[in-house]
């Protein structure tokens, strides 16, 4: 049986905070309009906290913004579902957008097939991973990653357009008390009950364990399943990108 054949990019723009979230809207637009075909991003993000969609209609919203920014991170709207989750340099991030004529019928088809990819990368790694909620996560989400059912390792959202899907999450590779740091005062501002004590990384399990290390054992487990063809972002891509930044910035001014 044919491999379905996947682009892979794996640019990086981590000094500007709003690009990569509007690279992926961009993207997700031109895979719906089949003027691009699948393509999947796995890259190193901006310092970044993204709120989702509840977020912005707390009353906390403003407060954790400024919380964030206080903690040296910037502050963007998701582009798929959820709540505040964390984006730093000793995080991997990932952007799925995945073509589909009747994209609402197959959510929970995609959310399992992106965790069953990345819990054999974590188990490749010699993590003992598992797929599920820790009670008192942060975003928590069913088809979070854990490891050894106490620790957050990986988190995925997903946005649905007509004709296509996006798929967007964060890995954690090392830093992960950066994000209790961080998530601490934005999410007491944002009034949502946590556990700080189940954020983890693959750094906390293994050891040090390279980017590059972990980028590539990744790369190989989404190959087992499709054919990946590394492609290099147009750059046309980029010039629509930067048009529409604006609409995912997010500050203490503009927030009600």
């Amino acid at each position: 049986m044919l491999k379905r054949s996947i682009q892979l990019i794996t640019e990086s723009h981590p000094n500007l905070p709003t690009l990569d979230t509007s690279i992926s809207r961009v993207i997700l637009d031109k895979v719906s309009q089949e003027s691009m075909p699948e393509t999947l991003r796995l890259y190193t993000p901006p310092e970044v906290v993204a709120f989702g969609p509840l977020d912005t209609i707390s009353r906390g919203y403003r407060a954790s913004i400024i919380e964030a920014q206080n903690k040296g991170f910037g502050a963007i709207r998701r582009l798929a579902g959820g709540r505040a989750a964390v984006f730093h340099r000793g995080t991997i991030a990932f952007s799925w957008a995945i073509p589909d004529a009747d994209p609402r019928s197959n959510v929970e088809s995609r959310f399992n097939d992106a965790s069953v990819i990345l819990l054999n990368a974590f188990r490749r790694l010699g993590i003992e991973a598992r797929i599920g909620e820790v009670p008192g996560e942060y975003c928590p989400g069913r088809f979070s990653i854990n490891a050894k059912g106490k620790k957050k390792i990986m988190g995925v959202g997903q946005r649905i357009v007509s004709k296509a899907a996006h798929l967007g999450g964060v890995i954690v590779l090392a830093d992960s008390n950066r994000i209790r740091e961080v998530l601490t005062p934005v999410y007491a501002a944002l009034e949502l009950n946590w556990d700080p004590n189940t954020v983890g990384s693959i750094e906390d399990e293994l050891g040090s364990t390279t980017y590059d290390e972990a980028h590539s054992v990744i790369t190989e487990a989404f190959a087992t399943f499709y054919n990946l063809k590394p492609t290099v972002l147009a750059s046309k891509v980029i010039e629509e990108a930067q048009l529409i930044q604006h609409e995912f910035i997010v500050s203490p001014n503009t927030a009600v």
